[in-house]
């Protein structure tokens, strides 16, 4: 089966000092089952691959003239695309009460993923950090992934604030 793509051209609003991740996202939603992005930036966003295939999808790159770029992300077979939990999390029900409480809706990128990411470093092995964030946070769910760090996460009911709650990671040999 071919995969039909959406375009999505965020040039303009790179060179214009934006950040287009919400249009990015935004395109996601309307994607119908099969369908795929065709993305045309300014630079190679290799933070967004991790993001993407978080969602369910591969990328292919182009390098165009200019140093600008065209990345293909087709749907993977049979990928959900959810990303409600991280790497070996449990219910609800195992997960101890947070430690520390963030309130992030109000700093502009990158500072809510600088601060939970600094947060979760500086408790002890199996604590929980709550963090209420503007949006989804796609780049933080990589570096927590990365870092061994267990999460879940999702829109609380005013559907504009996103919860995520972290537990810090039990292999790094931090004190319990």
């Amino acid at each position: 089966m071919t995969t039909s793509f959406i375009d999505v051209d965020v040039r303009p609003v790179l060179r214009a000092g934006g950040e287009p991740f919400s249009q990015i996202m935004q395109a996601l939603e309307i994607l119908e089952p099969g369908q795929g992005i065709r993305l045309f930036a300014t630079f190679k966003p290799i933070p967004l691959f991790g993001v993407m295939a978080s969602k369910g999808f591969s990328h292919d790159i182009l390098e165009l003239e200019d140093g600008e770029w065209q990345i293909e992300f087709s749907p993977l077979p049979d990928a959900t695309g959810e990303t409600t939990a991280g790497p070996a999390s449990e219910s609800n029900a195992a997960w101890p009460r947070p430690v520390l409480e963030l309130d992030n809706r109000d700093l502009d990128p990158p500072e809510p993923m600088v601060r939970v990411l600094q947060a979760v470093e500086n408790v002890r092995t199996g604590e929980v950090v709550s963090a209420l964030l503007p949006r989804e946070p796609m780049f933080l769910f990589p570096e927590l992934t990365k870092r061994g760090h267990q999460w879940r996460g999702g829109l609380e009911t005013d559907g504009t604030t996103y919860r995520i709650l972290v537990r810090a990671d039990t292999a790094k040999g931090r004190p319990a």
